[in-house]
């Protein structure tokens, strides 16, 4: 199982959003993660990128 952790702009544990990330949707401006407890947050910005491989994920956010 690849989970990752989400965070927003660059890598950095001061950017970390969520952790055990297990789905991404993105709609309307807004990025949807929801970890492995099925806790859901919404993030407005964009998809920037994901590495499953890696285990992460980045959103461009302001």
């Amino acid at each position: 199982m690849c989970l990752s952790t989400a965070y927003k702009n660059e890598i950095s544990e001061a950017n970390a959003v969520m952790g055990n990330v297990m789905t991404v949707e993105c709609e309307d401006g807004k990025v949807i993660l929801t970890d492995l407890m099925g806790r859901t947050m919404t993030v407005e910005g964009t998809l920037k990128k994901a590495s499953l491989t890696d285990g992460f994920v980045i959103i461009s956010a302001e």
